[in-house]
């Protein structure tokens, strides 16, 4: 049933322009991101509805990928609405010297991903297999492990920058500790969770694929990890450099000693 997607595809399109005109107006391309997370909240949304899978199987996934995406989209707008353009953002406009032409393709480009990336919801959605109550216990605990584990992340980060005496200083408290990118660890473990709804499908490769696999070649060698610490070198230099030796980058774990501190 490939329909869903194509409607995806279609509301992505349009959302994504919105966002580009948006972005034009204020000069700020991080509303992409809140639209990227809203496309994923219509997704749930969309395929809940409409997914061949049983009606809990359905409510399930549109219940759990509705949540995780909308908490997402909240907390990107109040950061886009109380904060300038993300250093990366700021990066491409230098880059590609203000042109909107490219910012539209780019914009449009999210709207493509953003449709590639919901295919584990519809994989789940559509799994004709009752769920057992194994499979479904440990998605709905990975679920609930990844949705605090990355609020936890991102209201640390928040507080942290908050504070004036912080200004260009490294995060390292709370998940910071363990992990560079304690957020990005949570957002991926959380992929997890339809790939354990869709158990019994003969699609359930799919649904790992394009969640854990392909967001974690994203967020590690793609425009997750790398445009970060890129940015954060630029503006904190030689104490992000031993905050990188340090800490490590993806998975948490305890700190390595740390030296001339």
């Amino acid at each position: 049933m490939l329909w869903p997607l194509v409607l995806h595809l279609a509301v992505g399109i349009v959302v994504m322009t919105a966002a580009w005109e948006l972005q034009r107006r204020t000069r700020n391309a991080g509303y992409v991101d809140v639209a990227w997370a809203a496309l994923m909240a219509v997704a749930a949304l969309l395929y809940g509805a409409v997914a061949a899978g049983p009606g809990l199987q359905r409510l399930l996934v549109a219940m759990l990928a509705g949540i995780w995406a909308m908490r997402l989209v909240l907390h990107l707008l109040a950061r886009v609405l109380s904060e300038a353009e993300d250093g990366r953002y700021r990066q491409l406009r230098t880059h590609w010297a203000g042109s909107q032409r490219r910012f539209f393709w780019f914009f449009q480009a999210q709207a493509l991903i953003a449709t590639l990336m919901s295919v584990p919801f519809l994989v789940a959605a559509s799994n004709q297999v009752p769920a057992s109550d194994t499979w479904t216990h440990a998605a709905v605990a990975v679920w609930i492990l990844a949705l605090v584990g990355e609020s936890l992340a991102d209201r640390q980060l928040a507080r942290f920058r908050a504070a004036p005496e912080n200004r260009a200083k490294v995060c390292r408290i709370g998940l910071w500790r363990y992990s560079r990118h304690p957020n990005y660890f949570f957002e991926w473990l959380h992929w997890f969770c339809y790939v354990l709804l869709s158990v019994g499908s003969p699609w359930w490769w799919v649904s790992l694929l394009l969640g854990p696999v392909l967001m974690g070649a994203a967020l590690l060698w793609g425009t997750g990890i790398p445009y970060t610490e890129a940015q954060a070198l630029r503006t904190r230099g030689e104490a992000y450099r031993r905050y990188q030796r340090e800490t490590s980058a993806f998975f948490p774990w305890f700190p390595a000693r740390r030296h001339n501190q």
